[in-house]
Formats: C-alpha cells, structure tokens, sequence
C-alpha cells in the first residue's frame, strides 16, 4: 500500500479562495473598530477642550508666566 500523493496543483488558488475573504473581513472589522474605538472618541475628546478653551485667557497666563520675549508681563 503507497501513500496517497498529495495534492500540489492548484493549492495556492484554492488557500487563496478559503483565506482571502476571511483576511478581507478581518480586515474591516479591525479599520471599524480603530475608527469607532480610536479616532472619534479622540475627536470628542478635542471638541470638548476646544469648546471651553479661552485663547486670551491662555495668553495672558502665558505673558504673565514670562514665557514670550517680545511681550512684557502686566507687572511690568
């Protein structure tokens, strides 16, 4: 009794037809999941600061601080 051959013609394509599809789902379902889990709660977390950021408020902090050279604290 001899062993079976085994079976080298065309395997590539038909591993490529049972993983492919599965690859390309994963795939998505990772990119859904970066967006909805990364980027927009990232995105709400920046709209939420910027909506209560004073600019002014910030520079003055900043100039009082001594942090520019070319604007003088109100001290002095």
């Amino acid at each position: 009794m001899s062993l079976a051959k085994p079976a080298m013609r065309g395997l590539l394509g038909k591993r490529l037809r049972f993983h492919l599809p599965i690859a390309f789902a994963l795939s998505l379902v990772a990119a859904a999941a970066f967006k909805y889990g990364v980027t927009e709660p990232r995105k709400q977390a920046y709209a939420d600061f910027y909506k209560q950021y004073d600019t002014t408020k910030e520079f003055n902090n900043m100039r009082d601080a001594g942090v520019f050279e070319s604007v003088r604290p109100t001290g002095e």
